[in-house]
């Protein structure tokens, strides 16, 4: 029986559709299209080159669209495409308004836009209200003097400020978060590079600003947006004095945004980088009216920790501790992101733990705080725990969120500088450069991954006329996820059993329910389990031919193999049968 649920959510009276009611219920809750969504992460600049410059562009993402609906993707997300001078990535943006010409233009932008939408997949792009490039005109106006209009755009400080050594967010490179200005004679608030100046969202002209972008960007077809660094730039607003006069609670920033976003688009979204302890999550969910969707940033980094013991209680308690949110929100799961693989959460000896398990050399690591590596290296390159990590991502509430060419099992290049290790261009054939370019490669904007993960090995052409595949396995977990809504919407439950290496845990909505069971160890484990199903039910496999008949007591016993894993409908007798 189940041990405990959590998901956020009070249970509403629930009716076992079948046929037509079922599809009527679908239709009515549509318009949360991102509780369902498979999202997936690129960088424009890496994904593909259409004009052999060495660059990757926005005419290259539309030349490879239905690559994407193919695989089954139905958001994408894309990093920074702004005029920036890419001293972090783009993330360094000097225009919100434009498209950086290495990359196209807002023409090309509007037809990737059309296009996606013509294969059924939604956009959504990163919102970066944090800070600006140094190069930005607001900033250059700012640092003109101390009373230009444009000034208060940024956080400043008359007084010395005190060590701030500990705050920095890239120790390697800044010393701390306040920079001086030599021609002002102050010091300016960053929580990330000294080029990056932190923007005063305490500023009513900056979040009229934001909320501008916001619609802008909302006019040319954009779906929502992935909000960067939130806590950072809430932070900010207690750290100029300006706060109490400008709104009640740094979360009233994000609720404006909410209603802009709701007045513009009913159906667009907001998807939060928040990283912070479960007592402080749901604050930034508050009452269902900030953010819809966040990144679960604690269940990814246990996920390891269990990974790494081959024990699933760090998993299942980061699980069920999970707080809870309102019904208009959710969870984006993910199991790799275009950042450092982060692991500040976890206490220094479960970090160890981690380093130990999947990054043990040196240059492996990255701040001391997380992992520069892609999931297939940092499990040896079993395909057997490759599969494992991501039948959880998938079967694990929430949505799942995934990062370009993880669906073919790319590597890192652990000689790129920082987080730049797992931004290596897009591997498509064993053709030179991976046929993301036909440039020089000297003159590509990175180099593919050199050794046995680079693409003579590991490309989409090869996998994708391969059925047994990594690319292969991935398009069937997308497949299967989208035709069980209740992976996205239902309550989650942990299943009794007794090894503690092994989950097994089941999802329900509206009388659907799915059962999924991962053995985290290598060892072949024999599970019994108990369903709450009526009599006469059957565990019906969604990756397999398996089928398991329940007792009167909804229970039954499978035999898993090491690093083995199951998904099951529960077929319920006369009700509607689902592939």
């Amino acid at each position: 029986m189940p041990r405990r649920s959590r998901t956020g959510t009070q249970e509403r009276t629930r009716a076992r559709l079948q046929g037509d009611d079922l599809m009527t219920r679908i239709t009515e809750t549509s318009d949360q299209w991102w509780k369902t969504a498979v999202i997936y992460c690129l960088d424009v600049e890496t994904f593909f080159d259409s004009d052999g410059d060495g660059v990757g562009d926005v005419a290259g993402l539309v030349d490879r669209i239905d690559y994407l609906a193919q695989l089954g993707v139905t958001c994408l997300w894309l990093m920074p495409f702004y005029p920036t001078p890419d001293r972090d990535d783009g993330y360094d943006v000097t225009d919100f308004y434009g498209v950086d010409p290495r990359l196209g233009s807002l023409g090309d932008v509007v037809e990737l836009v059309r296009t996606a939408k013509d294969r059924g997949m939604r956009v959504i792009v990163d919102l970066l209200i944090n800070h600006t490039s140094a190069q930005h005109p607001w900033f250059k106006a700012a640092r003109r003097s101390k009373d230009n209009p444009f000034r208060d755009y940024y956080v400043w400080r008359a007084d010395t400020p005190p060590d701030t050594s500990d705050m920095a967010v890239f120790p390697d490179k800044e010393d701390g978060i306040w920079t001086f200005d030599e021609r002002t004679e102050e010091w300016y608030l960053h929580h990330f590079y000294s080029h990056q100046p932190d923007l005063n969202v305490a500023n009513p002209k900056v979040r009229d600003e934001i909320m501008k972008v916001i619609g802008f960007w909302l006019e040319l077809g954009i779906d929502g947006f992935r909000v960067d660094a939130v806590p950072f730039f809430l932070e900010d607003l207690g750290m100029t004095g300006q706060d109490a006069d400008a709104m009640a609670h740094p979360h009233d920033h994000l609720r404006d945004m909410r209603a802009f976003l709701s007045r513009r688009r009913g159906d667009a979204v907001l998807l939060g980088e928040v990283n912070v302890p479960h007592e402080e999550q749901a604050t930034y969910f508050g009452d269902g009216h900030q953010l819809h969707m966040m990144f679960d940033f604690i269940t990814m980094q246990k996920l390891y920790l269990s990974l790494a013991r081959g024990d699933a209680g760090p998993l299942t308690e980061a699980l069920l501790a999970r707080p809870d949110i309102p019904e208009d929100c959710q969870w984006a799961t993910f199991v790799r992101n275009h950042d450092e693989l982060t692991l500040d959460k976890l206490t220094e000896e479960e970090r160890a733990e981690v380093f130990a398990a999947f990054g043990p050399e040196e240059e492996m690591q990255i701040y001391g705080r997380g992992l520069k590596r892609r999931v297939p290296p940092m499990m040896g390159g079993d395909p057997r725990r490759i599969r494992l990590v991501y039948s959880l991502l998938f079967s694990l509430p929430g949505t799942p969120s995934l990062f370009y060419g993880e669906e073919i099992g790319m590597g890192e290049d652990l000689a790129a500088e920082g987080r730049m290790a797992v931004r290596t261009p897009m591997q498509w054939s064993p053709e030179p450069n991976g046929a993301f370019s036909t440039a020089a490669p000297t003159t590509l904007v990175a180099r593919p991954v050199p050794d046995g993960y680079g693409p003579e090995f590991v490309n989409a052409w090869d996998q994708m006329r391969d059925p047994g595949s990594l690319w292969s396995f991935v398009r069937h977990l997308v497949q299967t996820y989208r035709a069980h809504p209740e992976l996205g919407r239902g309550t989650f439950h942990v299943l009794d059993q007794p090894h503690t290496e092994v989950l097994a845990h089941c999802v329900a909505w509206d009388g659907r329910m799915v059962v999924a069971v991962h053995n985290l160890a290598g060892e072949a484990r024999t599970v019994p389990l108990r369903v709450d199903a009526p009599p006469g039910s059957a565990l019906e496999s969604l990756l397999s031919e398996e089928r398991l008949v329940l007792d009167d007591d909804g229970a039954a016993e499978l035999a898993l193999d090491g690093y083995g894993f199951r998904w099951f409908h529960v077929h319920h007798a006369g009700g509607l049968r689902l592939p």
